[in-house]
């Protein structure tokens, strides 16, 4: 496996970092383009029971430094799947290197691009800095143990990279006829296990709790070495029992604080957050050290 690229920006200090927020998106450009089309936005925004918000990189970074956080930064390409163009990688790049001292960007890459796409994906980790690739399955409609995303999960191992999973319900969709055709099966995460022992070299972030499969996350989480778990999308003080539990115990180095910003706000996370029954040495991992680890954040040491 090749050496993974440095993941942070000459400003990014970790000491300084009070949390490190591993799921946030980019939902419009410089220009107003959304990443996903307008009935589906909509329908999100409706289900979440909350304003659509989009705000730029820029707003994006600034909001975050102001809190002291670093934030993991993408959006999704489905454009097989809806017909929609996507956001810009290389413009999520650059814009993100402005803001080195709190972004972290990652890339989407729809599946259907097959080589080309993993080709593409070398080189945006390569020449433009991007730290991993997300994947929703459901959105961009594949089920992740299907092959059709090998040669994309084939280049992340490669390159050492982390690839970031939507796991469980969606509101993209929700309460539209038909769910817009988007198939909430692709993002069971028991799929996960057949691609995580395909690439046991390869970073797995199963993204949410994932109704309904709750117990499907964490069995794959415990048994697979390579597999984490962020609790972006959903507050807190509505988490499964048996997450609490897990994140207590045996999975207390592997679950990671993540919002879903902008539909909800680290601000609410947090304040959720600190009031379920975490215990007090496992909440800093939680917010931050799991996540500095896993997703190789802290400098290198000099040899």
């Amino acid at each position: 496996m090749s050496p993974r690229p440095a993941a942070t920006g000459p400003g990014l200090d970790i000491a300084a970092l009070v949390a490190v927020d591993v799921h946030a998106h980019v939902e419009t450009d410089e220009h107003g383009h959304l990443s996903l089309p307008d009935d589906l936005v909509a329908a999100s925004s409706k289900y979440f029971s909350a304003d659509h918000r989009a705000p730029t990189i820029d707003q994006t970074a600034q909001y975050y430094r102001e809190r002291q956080m670093a934030v993991v930064l993408f959006t999704v390409d489905a454009e097989s799947a809806n017909g929609h163009p996507a956001l810009s990688n290389e413009k999520i790049a650059e814009h993100a290197a402005r803001h080195s001292d709190v972004v972290i960007p990652f890339a989407s890459i729809d599946p259907a691009k097959g080589h080309a796409g993993a080709r593409t994906l070398r080189r945006l980790v390569t020449k433009h800095g991007m730290r991993g690739i997300k994947f929703h399955p459901s959105i961009q409609n594949f089920a992740p143990d299907d092959g059709s995303a090998y040669p994309l999960l084939e280049a992340a191992q490669e390159l050492g990279v982390p690839a970031i999973f939507h796991t469980g319900q969606t509101g993209i969709g929700a309460g539209l006829p038909g769910g817009r055709g988007i198939r909430l099966a692709h993002s069971n995460p028991m799929l996960l296990d057949e691609v995580a022992a395909t690439f046991p070299d390869l970073t797995i972030v199963m993204a949410h709790p994932s109704f309904p499969w709750q117990d499907e996350a964490l069995a794959v989480a415990t048994h697979k070495a390579n597999v984490y778990i962020d609790l972006s999308g959903w507050s807190p003080k509505y988490f499964p029992p048996q997450l609490v539990r897990y994140a207590n115990s045996l999975l207390q180095d592997k679950v990671m604080f993540g919002s879903d910003y902008p539909l909800i706000t680290p601000d609410r996370w947090l304040a959720d957050f600190a009031e379920i029954d975490i215990k007090d040495h496992i909440r800093p991992k939680i917010l931050k050290e799991n996540a500095v680890r896993v997703f190789g954040l802290a400098p290198e040491e000099p040899k």
